[in-house]
């Protein structure tokens, strides 16, 4: 008996480390690539993009957030196609169009074809992230995704982290080809989502038994967990995708999560024009480059933030404080920030916001597929992403009209505050409503 626990122990180890290997590395290289494409327009705005096609705070912040229209409407209509197609081909075409939609911000000329531009940027990307959540799901059983997903979700951070000075060295090239910097910028983080893209098809494998890299007693025991799992989820509650719809856990996941988002996207679209703004406020004087490299800073810790607290929460297994506690340090510091009497104590804030925020994600995508299980699974995640991604367009388009309206960042960033922090208290109530599935074949083996 201790022979065979001891084999199966061994399987399983080899076989979730070849995953954490082949799978999400790329996978989370596509997501640094979707992110860089979807915020590109942050590093575009105080560069010369607003200067140059006359916008205001409203209209940025709108044309920031109309990506999201286009991406929710389609959004889990596209999670069904990728249910029903495979990841491998359709991650791969959601990645090869969004990149050539991207191109196309070179040429942009008006307030109305960016705003046409980003509504089809969010139209090509939708069904990505909830798509790879779900991809990286269906490879690894529940014990061990919460440490899948947070290796995944490192690469957010790390966008910003290394796509901002990126963005800036690009942005320095001005005048290259008859071209301003920032039209640089969106045509050189655009080619590598079409040429990963097309390496995706290639690379990605749909499920274990197409995985030349797993041994059969690997792919045996993977396809073993994974399919006890879905057999205790849908008995308990079913595969039916209309379940994910009146389910109200669902729900109460989808309002945790458009909090969370809602910072997370005030954050990522308004820091570079925050930062542009010390000169006036505090008297700074920074380069294009050194913009870059500021916006990076609270980044690099939130990706350490991220991955030590998803470390616990898989040695704990996640608790509702894994998901409210982050939240609820990001309520109270975010408005804090902007009351900081030096550009180093605002940064050093902001980077708590930061680190709050990441910290909170990878563990709260850790829930949905502990309770919904396949087509209900790719409703259920799609649908909290949707619901999410309102906040996207939201967030980027009141802050910048409520800014308009009195000039300041303050109240708008309290306004981001709110929500996070209603986002901590529902977090906390989660307590005790979601369980881990038990993993009934590997139990029966031992």
């Amino acid at each position: 008996m201790h022979s065979k626990t001891q084999e199966m122990s061994q399987v399983e180890r080899s076989a979730i480390a070849k995953v954490s290997i082949r799978l999400v590395p790329f996978i989370a290289l596509m997501f640094f690539i979707n992110f860089l494409d979807r915020t590109a327009i942050s590093f575009a705005g105080p560069n010369g993009m607003t200067a140059d096609l006359a916008l205001t705070a409203a209209q940025f912040g709108f044309a920031a957030g109309v990506f999201f229209f286009g991406y929710i409407v389609l959004e889990i209509p596209s999670n069904l196609a990728l249910h029903k197609y495979g990841a491998r081909r359709w991650l791969a075409r959601i990645m090869v169009t969004w990149g050539i939609v991207a191109l196309l911000f070179t040429w942009v000329s008006s307030a109305t074809e960016l705003y046409v531009l980003r509504f089809l940027l969010g139209v090509a990307e939708a069904g990505f992230f909830p798509g790879a959540i779900l991809f990286l799901s269906m490879w690894v059983p529940a014990r061990h995704r919460n440490k899948i997903l947070a290796l995944f979700y490192l690469a957010q951070p790390l966008t910003t982290v290394i796509g901002a000075p990126l963005a800036a060295m690009l942005i320095q090239a001005h005048g290259a080809f008859g071209l301003e910097g920032w039209r640089i910028m969106f045509f050189g983080v655009a080619i590598p989502a079409i040429v990963v893209g097309i390496v995706a098809w290639f690379y990605l494998v749909d499920r274990p038994d197409d995985a030349k890299w797993l041994t059969q007693d690997e792919k045996n025991w993977l396809n073993r967990e994974l399919a006890s799992e879905d057999r205790a989820k849908t008995a308990a509650h079913g595969r039916m995708t209309r379940l994910a719809f009146t389910d109200g856990r669902v729900w109460l996941l989808s309002v945790i999560y458009f909090g969370l988002i809602y910072g997370l996207y005030a954050l990522a679209f308004f820091l570079p024009t925050i930062i542009a703004g010390f000169e006036a406020k505090f008297g700074t004087k920074f380069d294009v480059f050194d913009k870059g490299l500021i916006t990076a800073i609270p980044y690099l810790p939130a990706a350490v933030a991220l991955f030590f607290w998803s470390r616990d929460a898989s040695k704990r297994g996640v608790k509702a404080w894994h998901i409210g506690i982050p939240a609820l340090t990001g309520a109270v510091s975010i408005p804090i920030a902007l009351y900081m009497g030096s550009p180093e104590a605002t940064i050093l804030v902001i980077t708590v916001t930061a680190c709050s925020i990441f910290a909170a994600l990878p563990n709260f995508w850790a829930i949905p597929s502990r309770f919904l299980t396949g087509p209900a699974a790719a409703a259920g995640i799609a649908l909290i992403n949707t619901i999410g991604n309102i906040a996207g367009f939201a967030a980027p388009y009141i802050t910048g009209l409520v800014k308009d309206s009195t000039g300041v960042y303050e109240l708008p960033m309290f306004i981001v505050g709110g929500l996070l922090l209603l986002s901590a208290i529902l977090a906390f109530s989660l307590s005790g409503r979601f369980q881990e599935p038990v993993a009934t074949a590997t139990a029966a083996a031992r």
